[in-house]
């Protein structure tokens, strides 16, 4: 079946969808993104996605391009046309096209948006969680407002290539304290030996992950201790499990950091759990 993509007002062949050479996403990396699991054909966590567009849109000052109500069809639209059951929603807005240069474009410029839709290999995510998932550190060298979720993605890009130069999944990004802050495409955390899940604060520092705030919110409920905090690469190092979170990871447990076992060098029970339980806390939209 053909793919389907939701280009500035109209659906298109995927192969055939086109934005303007000067849209400012493609000139700047001026828009921001959002990505929404889709399973058993529901958006998951919808409400909580759009929230997070909605501070990254005011925080860029880029007007949204529709209602919240039309912007949640077009979502559903386009999964529905894709026949997505289980996969992601990519949703992307731009300030839109306009003469290159740096400052904003005319008030009215109307802002640029594109969707797709793709199914993911579940059986793959089920084995990689099943097995763990290898990690390498890498020094952060990102702005600041890696809250924003910006499409402006270059160091994440090359964390993830080395990662899989280095035969890893992911990369930790490191500051210049020696804290781990966050994954190139995840949030990251470890379970202390005593039990306690740790992850840092999700201030301008690192994205505040959909998942993430989910996974706070089932780890209260199951009476997990948690620890908002920085780590240190040693603590992972030292913990007794680590994982990441993400809208298309879930939570998926890390095995290896830097070449060396984390705990036992098996996904761990604690990232298990949550993993396994994670949809009986997230949001379905019908």
């Amino acid at each position: 079946m053909s793919r389907i993509a939701y280009v500035n007002g109209r659906y298109v062949p995927h192969g055939a969808a086109q934005v303007h050479v000067e849209d400012r996403g493609y000139q700047f990396a001026d828009g921001v993104y959002e990505v929404c699991e889709v399973r058993n054909g529901h958006l998951i966590d919808m409400r909580l996605h759009l929230d997070r567009l909605d501070r990254s849109l005011a925080a860029l000052r880029i007007p949204s391009p529709m209602s919240r109500a039309a912007l949640e069809r077009v979502l559903k639209e386009t999964a529905r046309r894709n026949r997505v059951r289980n996969g992601l929603v990519y949703l992307q807005i731009t300030r839109g096209v306009a003469p290159r240069d740096q400052v904003f474009p005319p008030a009215g410029t109307p802002p640029g948006i594109v969707v797709t839709a793709r199914a993911l290999n579940s059986a793959a995510r089920q084995k990689a969680a099943a097995e763990g998932i290898r990690v390498i550190s890498l020094p952060d060298n990102r702005w600041e407002r890696v809250d924003i979720k910006t499409v402006g993605l270059l160091p994440n890009v090359l964390a993830k290539q080395a990662a899989r130069e280095a035969g890893a999944q992911e990369a930790w990004l490191v500051d210049a304290n020696g804290f781990v802050t966050e994954g190139a495409s995840s949030n990251a955390w470890i379970v202390t030996l005593a039990g306690t899940l740790v992850t840092r604060p999700a201030e301008h520092g690192i994205l505040r992950g959909i998942t993430r705030t989910v996974v706070m919110e089932e780890a209260a409920a199951l009476g997990l201790a948690l620890e908002e905090r920085a780590f240190t690469l040693r603590e992972a190092h030292e913990a007794a499990e680590a994982f990441i979170t993400a809208a298309t990871a879930l939570v998926m447990p890390v095995v290896q950091l830097d070449g060396r076992p984390i705990g036992q060098g098996a996904p761990g029970p604690v990232a298990c759990q949550l993993r396994q339980q994670f949809h009986d806390f997230a949001e379905i939209c019908p």
